[in-house]
């Protein structure tokens, strides 16, 4: 059996062993992954011969693993090393996305939990463009991201996403490129794909974590360039007042690294010189 990936971009796939072209089956009608959840991956990102913290992505998606039960097979540095193997499959004029990821085969008791051992692992290299840093618009979701008593938030884990997914559907169909997810208390937490960053009277702030969301790999990095740069810079809790005052506010993640926001519900903002500058700073750090 095989997979049509003709409306794919190139893709590259290790699984087994082996590297494979496309997107090939890895998984069967009864892989304990397909039924019931158990996969993990992290995602770094190859653009400009550069690939910025691919060794803690490479490291996290090992965490993951563990906090969701399974038992990782690879090291850090192979994964690492298997990356820059199959970043040399493509031509280096387009993005690539570099996703490490387990998932459990089988179940254990009463096919609920995964088995560990039967961990499998894939690494699944594709070109995917950064978007434009023009800004993105973002609405207040009515869905609340989970607990740590409630979901492994502590993993970058595929279960999570399904309820990112909608928060961002109900977004796009009121007319938003993006949303805004709070907690079970109400306060923000980050947007339907990445972190939030605001800007207030010159301080940059973030949400802290709560364990209700990831407090991501290009957050840490940013947050450590604005600091060193001479910004002011806290991680508090953030409420949907603070964003509506802020002056201005971006996003950060691993997909399109900084990325201004310019729109919350009705309130239009223009692309800062903050977020401008964390960008700045962003791509001469991983150029260096």
């Amino acid at each position: 059996m095989t997979v049509d990936t003709k409306a794919q971009s190139q893709t590259w796939t290790y699984v087994d062993g082996d590297w494979h072209e496309g997107n090939v089956p890895i998984m069967g009608a009864r892989t304990h992954a397909v039924w019931l959840g158990s996969t993990v991956f992290d995602g770094a990102r190859w653009f400009e011969g550069v690939a910025p913290d691919l060794d803690l992505h490479c490291a996290r998606v090992n965490r993951s693993a563990i906090a969701l039960g399974l038992k990782p097979t690879m090291e850090t540095d192979e994964i690492i090393s298997l990356a820059n193997d199959g970043l040399k499959k493509f031509d280096g004029k387009t993005a690539v996305y570099i996703r490490p990821m387990y998932w459990a085969e089988h179940g254990g008791y009463m096919s609920v939990p995964a088995d560990p051992e039967s961990t499998r692992f894939a690494l699944c290299l594709f070109e995917s463009p950064m978007i434009e840093p023009k800004g993105f618009s973002v609405s207040l979701s009515p869905f609340r991201r989970p607990t740590m008593e409630t979901m492994p938030t502590d993993a970058k884990a595929g279960c999570l996403y399904p309820n990112n997914a909608r928060a961002v559907l109900e977004a796009k169909k009121r007319g938003f490129d993006n949303c805004l997810t709070r907690d079970m208390l109400g306060n923000i937490c980050e947007t339907g794909t990445s972190n939030i960053f605001l800007v207030k009277d010159g301080q940059v702030i973030t949400p802290a974590g709560n364990g209700s969301f990831l407090t991501g790999i290009t957050r840490y990095r940013v947050m450590d360039l604005l600091l060193g740069y001479g910004f002011k810079t806290k991680e508090q809790t953030v409420t949907m007042n603070d964003v509506m005052e802020a002056d201005e506010i971006f996003s950060t993640g691993n997909h399109s690294k900084v990325v201004p926001i310019i729109k919350v519900e009705d309130r239009e903002l223009q692309a800062g010189p903050v977020a401008k500058k964390a960008r700045e700073l962003y791509w001469e750090w991983a150029h260096s």
